[in-house]
């Protein structure tokens, strides 16, 4: 398996991640966790909450529409993993966020930003996991 250096992609990618979070926490006092924002806007606590919620998750999804308006492809999406992989990762991710409380996006870009020692230690953890789990599939099991 190949995989594509994108710096100017993945510095605008960056960029806009880290933009929408400082909005969604200067305009509504909000951390932009992804897997709270998807199960708040499952169980929200009123309407104005779920409304953010729902907002934010449509406007993640319309990406991809966007970039089709704009270059006149959708971009090329490549999953290299069955669908029981893809139900197993899934279910430990979930596993994981809730033991972690929190995902990725809110530790690592909410958290880091805000100096928080338990997302700093949750972002160590992640980074380790993933350095292990890529050897482990690539050059172990040869996947």
């Amino acid at each position: 398996m190949v995989t594509e250096f994108t710096p100017f992609a993945s510095l605008l990618g960056g960029l806009l991640i880290g933009l929408s979070a400082v909005l969604l926490m200067f305009l509504l006092g909000r951390i932009m966790g992804a897997t709270g924002i998807v199960s708040g806007a499952l169980m929200p606590d009123t309407m104005s909450d779920w409304a953010w919620r729902v907002a934010l998750l449509l406007g993640m999804f319309s990406g991809p529409w966007l970039f089709r308006a704009v270059s006149g492809e959708l971009p090329e999406i490549s999953v290299p993993s069955s669908p029981m992989m893809l139900l197993l990762g899934g279910l430990l991710v979930g596993v994981g966020v809730t033991l972690g409380s929190g995902c990725t996006s809110g530790h690592g870009v909410c958290g880091l930003a805000r100096g928080s020692f338990r997302s700093f230690a949750a972002v160590a953890l992640f980074m380790t996991s993933t350095v292990i789990t890529v050897f482990v599939t690539r050059h172990v099991l040869g996947v």
